[in-house]
């Protein structure tokens, strides 16, 4: 049988004072990532866990790890939870706007009697290196960390940086900017399909087959905030991107990307992103066939 087994684990809220929205979670037969889309409605509707966001997140963490072993199918498992989470979310929250409506990326892997599979939605990713030297990046949506940024740069030439309070949404055109695309996620008239309250996304979830290269391979799982060090910052790709982190731990990572976020370019002048630190969150773990 094929084995997954994880190395290091690591989730790290982008600022103090606000909620980690991010979760990661892990079984004998899989790995996964959820990273709670920052809320844009008026108001929290799910108590005890800081934002709706980070609600969602972990209601999917908990509930697939305890469901998804090595032969279920993840878009069956995912639709039931999703199915769950709208009926507990709607008889708190009553009719609300879709843009309020709780969500989450999903970057997974599973472990299945024949090999490993990979399944995601959003733009939470996977970076595998193989032993033979290859590696790769899988995403739902690509382009999708371009086009965040070609938005956020539209953002910050208005307003001359991210903002005093550290997230792009403050700003009040943003936020309408922001509240317009949320409203179209998940529906067929939009492009994008996240995890949240409608089940009808689990039939959008994004499967790979994962063949592993030279006998094995090292892989990281992560949300956008990490992936943003390969992607946004350009201080690795995924080859040493999953080098660093298996020498060093992934809290080197975070070291990294708080530095730049932080101190190189705290306004977002240079590299452009709607948030000045984003929650971070990755699962570091080895394949062997």
């Amino acid at each position: 049988m094929p084995t997954i087994s994880i190395i290091d684990t690591l989730s790290d809220p982008g600022k103090q004072g606000r909620p980690n929205e991010d979760r990661f979670g892990h079984n004998a037969h899989a790995a996964f990532v959820f990273d709670g889309a920052t809320g844009l409605g008026d108001r929290q509707f799910m108590q005890g866990f800081g934002s709706d966001a980070a609600w969602i997140a972990e209601f999917a963490t908990t509930r697939l790890a305890a469901r998804l072993d090595a032969t279920a199918d993840p878009a069956t498992i995912l639709r039931q939870i999703s199915s769950e989470a709208r009926d507990v979310f709607l008889a708190t929250a009553g009719d609300q706007p879709r843009y309020a409506w709780p969500l989450c990326s999903l970057s997974g892997m599973q472990m299945t009697p024949t090999g490993f599979r990979w399944f995601g939605l959003g733009d939470s990713c996977l970076y595998i290196l193989h032993d033979d030297g290859q590696s790769d990046f899988v995403i739902p949506i690509p382009g999708a960390y371009e086009w965040e940024q070609h938005r956020a740069a539209q953002h910050i030439a208005r307003l001359g940086g991210i903002g005093a309070a550290g997230v792009a949404n403050d700003d009040p055109q943003t936020l309408e900017d922001l509240r317009r695309g949320r409203a179209l996620q998940n529906t067929p008239d939009g492009t994008t399909w996240t995890f949240g309250v409608v089940p009808e996304a689990a039939d959008h979830l994004v499967m790979v087959d994962v063949p592993v290269h030279g006998g094995g391979a090292t892989a990281i799982l992560c949300s956008d905030g990490v992936a943003d060090l390969v992607a946004l910052y350009k201080l690795y790709d995924p080859a040493t991107l999953i080098q660093r982190a298996a020498t060093a731990g992934l809290q080197s990572l975070i070291t990294d990307l708080r530095h730049y976020e932080r101190k190189v370019d705290p306004d977002g002048l240079k590299f452009p992103r709607y948030k000045q630190s984003d929650d971070a969150t990755a699962i570091l773990f080895r394949l062997e066939p």
